[in-house]
């Protein structure tokens, strides 16, 4: 067997001593399979453009009851709320790539320009794969802002081989990091994979996170399969619901490949029930082709699941970059304050 290339440690439920898996799941398909899906046809030709009209320019923090959410791009989000500015998986590259000449090209800038960001404390990186873990991203914000990075098991390797001073911590599933201003961010499982190379497939840990504020708790997950909600039943048991979910939703098809890994609308908007979400910002669409349905394609799923399931669209919203969601407490009118 290999060795793993980032990460040592013991056994566990879902770590066999080399890689991680998902327990009772499934794992990623053969490269045979990822052949056969490339050259099978039936890909969606997205335009090379599809820009946002909105841009954001956030406060510097938000206080009291209010939780803002900015809507970046694919999985990027800035969350707002009790004093700290958070953000997920960002991603500011022009591709979502090992290299800068090829591979998925971002369609619409990001709804937060570099330059507009707040200082930014916290980075919340889900797993590897290039289009959640952008070093040259990452770079950018250290130099900037030196944000903590919290990340599952083994890609603090990766980030630190990058640059040795990337502030960083790393947690299992179910491990917890306390921050300041009374908000602990949790590790909580998720059924995906991980890979930067042919050659380390699932040597790092993947995870979703849940965000405990004194405002609210969040749900964030970057990549998901729906894995008979397993999962989802489990993290409202654990934390009895949320104010927000950061839920994705695209690229899912065609469906004997992405199905394992990556949820569907349907699927997204079961999960905003069953993690009992108040409110949910859907996300991982609309900026990087990664699969074969296209943008409208992903847009009109999640219309019909959401009628399917009667959930209205101000209780689960896919924004367009740069748009801003203040989130509703309890008992609030929902809206938008801009």
């Amino acid at each position: 067997m290999a060795r793993n290339k980032y990460y040592s440690g013991p056994v566990t439920d879902h770590f066999d001593g080399t890689t991680f898996f998902n327990p009772q799941g499934a794992q990623p398909e053969s490269l045979k399979a990822v052949l056969k899906w490339q050259f099978g046809g039936g890909k969606k030709r997205w335009s090379a453009s599809h820009p946002s009209p909105h841009q954001d320019t956030p406060p510097a923090r938000v206080s009291g009851s209010d939780m803002r959410v900015s809507f970046v791009g694919h999985a990027t989000m800035l969350v707002q709320v009790a004093g700290l500015n958070l953000l997920t998986d960002p991603v500011w590259s022009s591709r979502a790539s090992p290299v800068a000449f090829a591979g998925p090209k971002r369609v619409n800038p990001a709804g937060i320009a570099l330059k507009d960001l707040p200082p930014i404390d916290v980075i919340l990186l889900s797993h590897n794969h290039y289009d959640h873990l952008d070093l040259a991203t990452l770079s950018q914000l250290k130099a900037a802002h030196d944000p903590l990075i919290i990340t599952p098991l083994g890609n603090d390797t990766i980030l630190h081989k990058y640059d040795p001073e990337f502030r960083v911590k790393t947690g299992d599933w179910g491990d917890s990091i306390s921050l300041e201003n009374d908000i602990k961010v949790h590790f909580e499982p998720a059924h995906h994979w991980s890979a930067r190379t042919s050659r380390d497939r699932s040597h790092a840990l993947w995870a979703a996170f849940v965000i405990d504020t004194p405002q609210g708790k969040i749900y964030h997950i970057g990549d998901t399969g729906f894995h008979e909600a397993i999962n989802f039943h489990a993290v409202k048991q654990k934390h009895g619901g949320f104010r927000l979910a950061l839920i994705p939703f695209g690229a899912y098809e065609p469906r004997w490949f992405m199905k394992a890994q990556h949820q569907n609308p349907d699927e997204a908007v079961q999960c905003h029930k069953i993690c009992g979400a108040e409110h949910t910002l859907g996300h991982h669409w609309g900026t990087f082709q990664l699969t074969n349905e296209s943008i409208q394609d992903q847009l009109d799923a999640l219309v019909a699941a959401r009628t399917r399931h009667n959930v209205p669209e101000a209780n689960f919203r896919a924004m367009q970059p740069g748009q801003v969601w203040h989130v509703p407490l309890g008992g609030e009118i929902d809206g938008q304050k801009g």
